[in-house]
């Protein structure tokens, strides 16, 4: 919750000081691939590829086009699966822990100069909203009696908050590719530090972490 309230007052922060033009914001849509994981959750641990898609604005805060707010709406697909390469063969190797979101992150974007066509950096907080989770071909665990253990695979957070960096190149700023790495501040899976017992790493925070490369298309 701090660091939910310190990013906001940041944001505040940069909004009331930068010279805003709402009136030349611009709109478009952005769509990419996700590479995620997620740290100390399951056993074996491996990557999830999955995609985003949303839409953005962009929004001057200069008065030379070279800085920007760019909040975006996407929906983001994150998680982990089990396909460690040292584990093929083994229980949960095919297992999928998919986490999809409604996601909402706010970049501070800047231009390397003023030309049409140029390399851009972006950064800032990312919150997410969980839609939907669903886990296929997880191993079947069982409690101290013997009865199977529903809730070892955890529930997801149904927030998580992050930060992310990006960078990317825009041609005629208006065609854009960027790869951006987000990583989670939040413990996506809490039910899951009890199962220390038998996993030690199960008692670490549970960081989801996301490199994801997409196109955008601006509108004039």
């Amino acid at each position: 919750m701090k660091k939910l309230i310190l990013s906001s007052a940041l944001l505040s922060a940069v909004l009331v000081s930068a010279q805003i033009d709402f009136s030349s914001t611009r709109y478009g849509i952005t769509a990419g691939g996700t590479y995620s994981r997620v740290s100390n959750a399951h056993n074996p641990s491996g990557p999830r590829f999955s995609f985003y898609g949303g839409a953005l604005a962009l929004i001057p805060v200069d008065s030379n086009d070279q800085f920007y707010i760019q909040p975006q709406l996407e929906y983001f697909g994150a998680g982990e699966s089990g396909k460690d390469k040292d584990a093929k063969g083994t229980p949960g190797y095919d297992a999928v822990y998919a986490n999809n979101y409604i996601s909402i992150p706010i970049y501070f974007k800047g231009f390397f100069s003023e030309a049409e066509s140029e390399f851009f950096a972006m950064a800032g907080p990312r919150f997410s909203f969980l839609v939907n989770q669903k886990v296929t071909g997880a191993p079947l665990r069982y409690t101290v009696d013997g009865d199977p253990d529903t809730g070892i695979n955890g529930k997801a957070n149904s927030f998580n908050f992050g930060v992310g960096l990006g960078i990317g190149y825009s041609y005629m700023r208006q065609i854009e590719l960027a790869v951006r790495y987000d990583l989670g501040l939040s413990n996506t899976y809490k039910g899951l530090m009890k199962d220390s017992a038998i996993d030690p790493n199960s008692a670490k925070k549970k960081s989801e972490q996301v490199l994801s490369v997409g196109l955008s298309y601006i509108f004039q």
